[in-house]
């Protein structure tokens, strides 16, 4: 069995008796309870045997907590690969896969406990002719491939594609919703994850429309404990055989498995902030090896990891012709933000001439959106003198100005660390004592953007809240991710500080801005004679020409040539190591580092997460450690073809030092998100 124990060198099964009183309970998958070191733990018996190889005397089960067979035994293989991937353990990746038990919702009766799934019919020959293209495929048909794509599908292949999508109010999950139509009709199951809630319920609706309702599962963590794990049950006992959900769905247990999908891989809201950190694209490529399933990757932008899949011809390319993409995009336009790259003097303010005639100009027609690429009100503040950038004295963070409350004036700077005041604050370089702006975050750019148009309603998105209605001619100002739909699409965008996006300090800094882009531009009503879209960028950046060509697989494949270059992923495989020095340092006694990986740094600062938001968003107070001491970062760097030498010397440090009780805690992220 697997003891709920998160501890490397615990990261193995253990054996135990069965008591008589539990004989038909016991079965592999049931969640049970045992004794281990003093104290009560639980665990998942994976396995029954005749036998032991242990020489002692054996403790016994002291209770099984559930008859459900909750851990299916694909679950279990694919957990364990997981952890091997990414040097963690598989308790920690179980925990991540199994919601927890509600025990009353596993007493109702809309299954039977215990029941396993039928299994799933053989799938034909993969080298069937699959020259037929099925009677409706769909928007499948606007693509290169996409009718033999879903051709394929129905006819029980597993095709690995990567797909880059057109525009158009819900289109993207129409698609979705036929390719896993297709699955379900030869017999299989489905599962797509998706990055949030509203992506969901978009997709959700598509699945209703054409598989009707109560023909799938959805899992998320909002759904609360209760709705998760009946969710969970009905797709473990075979009730349901697809499900949708986010980045924990990549581990549900669906029957007879046909399809994963996953749409907008780059969202780095598929990266797992718990240990061992998996990203769901990955996890979803795992599962379609082991279970022989078919693999869908789409979204607006692409990413390098789907580009080297392309490349490496492990997956296809499904994509619209250049002139169908001309056709269904709206038209860009790019306001210059260099000297002289616009004479009017409206080029010196917050709005060059072109996005001030965007969002005039669009007003008359209908809606616009306002792309801002920061939240807060002055989210940076530099000294007005050396123009360094202001950080607490306390803790160093960075010193912010918050929005006005209730209309009135502006309160004093403030840390956005630890919140303390800094009504006087004094540049530690300079000793300057006045505070200018470095930049503007949306709630300052929707107030300055109130005045600049009284007529139109100003609409501000929010956090966390459902999305609002957006009426005609209104003024949609919105950071990435959070922008809503509007009846129609949008007259225009117009796409804030886009040099602000590109010059971050951050690996996938060009990858995330033109993903970013092309999300708000496909709330823009199509057509070069339909919305316009402005972004205020450096017109000459590689990244703002993909945009205005709408040449996302071009981007990417410079990307990866780029990072093949510099030897950064997903060329290479890497690794980031951080916490206290001491910790590291005791750390590194244990590491036997396999040959040809190369070690960069370590270097001392801040540790960032997966995120969204520029560096100072994502600082966190919470990697000190006890003594206020800040952690240093290493980085290991290996060919692609000793990934697993990496990973598996990274875990035998930390079983090593789990073993030895050493004190601080240390943190491997394998295939980091970020390098900075």
């Amino acid at each position: 069995m697997v003891v709920d124990i998160p501890l490397p060198h615990l990261d193995r099964s253990f054996d135990y008796l069965v008591p008589q009183r539990f004989e038909q309970a016991a079965r592999p998958g049931v969640r049970v309870r045992v004794r281990f070191a003093g104290q009560d733990v639980e665990g998942f018996l994976v396995e029954r045997a005749e036998g032991t190889e242990h020489p002692g005397r054996l403790s016994a089960l002291r209770r099984v907590v559930s008859p459900e067979p909750v851990l299916a035994p694909q679950v279990l293989r694919l957990a364990r690969q997981v952890a091997d991937r990414y040097a963690g353990t598989l308790p920690d990746v179980l925990r991540l896969a199994i919601p927890s038990r509600h025990a009353r919702t596993e007493q109702e009766p809309n299954g039977t406990p215990g029941r396993r799934p039928p299994p799933a019919p053989a799938s034909p020959d993969p080298a069937v002719d699959l020259a037929v293209e099925p009677p409706d495929v769909g928007p499948w048909g606007d693509y290169r491939a996409g009718p033999a794509l879903v051709s394929r599908l129905a006819a029980g292949a597993a095709p690995r594609a990567v797909w880059t999508a057109l525009p158009g109010a819900g289109v993207w999950a129409q698609a979705l919703a036929v390719a896993v139509a297709a699955t379900v009709a030869s017999g299989r199951g489905a599962l797509v994850v998706l990055p949030d809630r509203r992506d969901v319920d978009v997709l959700e609706a598509a699945l209703v429309a054409v598989l009707g309702p109560g023909r799938h599962a959805r899992l998320e963590a909002d759904l609360g404990q209760a709705a998760r794990y009946r969710a969970f049950l009905a797709l473990l006992r075979g009730d349901v055989r697809v499900a949708v959900g986010t980045r924990s769905a990549a581990f549900a247990p669906v029957a007879g498995l046909g399809l994963v999908a996953i749409w907008d891989d780059g969202d780095d809201l598929h990266a797992e902030p718990r240990a061992p950190h998996p990203h769901a694209r990955e996890v979803l490529a795992l599962r379609a090896d082991l279970e022989g399933a078919a693999l869908l990757a789409g979204g607006w932008s692409r990413t390098a990891e789907c580009a080297a899949w392309l490349r490496s011809g492990w997956a296809r390319e499904v994509s619209a012709t250049r002139a169908v993409r001309r056709a269904r995009w709206p038209a860009v336009a790019v306001a210059g933000t260099g000297p002289g790259e616009d004479g009017d003097a409206a080029a010196r303010g917050r709005l060059p001439a072109a996005a001030w005639s965007g969002v005039h100009d669009g007003l008359r027609r209908g809606a616009v959106l306002v792309q801002v690429p920061r939240a807060g009100y002055l989210p940076g503040l530099a000294c007005g003198s050396c123009r360094r950038p202001a950080r607490c004295a306390v803790c160093h963070g960075p010193v912010q100005l918050p929005a006005p409350a209730g209309g009135g004036p502006a309160g004093p700077p403030s840390c956005g660390w630890c919140g303390r005041a800094q009504p006087a604050w004094t540049c530690p370089h300079c000793g300057g004592r006045r505070l200018r702006a470095r930049s503007v975050g949306v709630l300052r750019t929707a107030e300055e953007l109130g005045r600049a148009f009284p007529g139109a309603r100003v609409v501000l998105p929010r956090a966390g809240a459902l999305a609002p209605e957006v009426p005609d001619s209104a003024l949609v100002v919105s950071t990435p991710g959070l922008e809503p739909a509007a009846p129609g699409g949008y007259a225009a965008a117009v796409l804030l500080d886009g040099d602000l996006l590109l010059e971050r300090p951050a690996l996938r800094a060009s990858e995330e801005a033109l993903r970013r882009w092309l999300a708000a531009a496909a709330l823009v009503r199509p057509g070069p004679e339909g919305g316009r879209v402005v972004v205020c960028a450096d017109p000459h950046s590689a990244t703002v020409q993909a945009l205005v060509r709408i040449d996302p697989g071009g981007h990417a494949e410079r990307d990866l040539a780029e990072r093949a270059a510099l030897g950064f992923p997903p060329a290479v495989a890497m690794a980031a190591v951080s916490g206290p020095a001491d910790a590291v340092r005791q750390w590194w006694r244990h590491l036997a580092l396999p040959d040809g990986v190369e070690v960069l740094g370590p270097v001392l600062g801040p540790v960032l997460g997966p995120g969204r938001g520029d560096r100072s968003d994502r600082d966190d107070l919470e990697d000190r450690d006890e003594r206020g001491e800040e952690p240093v970062r290493l980085l290991l760097r290996a060919p692609e073809t000793a990934r697993a030498e990496l990973a598996g010397a990274l875990r035998e440090a930390a079983i090593a030092r789990s073993a030895r009780r050493e004190p601080g805690g240390v943190r491997i992220v394998v295939d980091p998100l970020d390098l900075g």
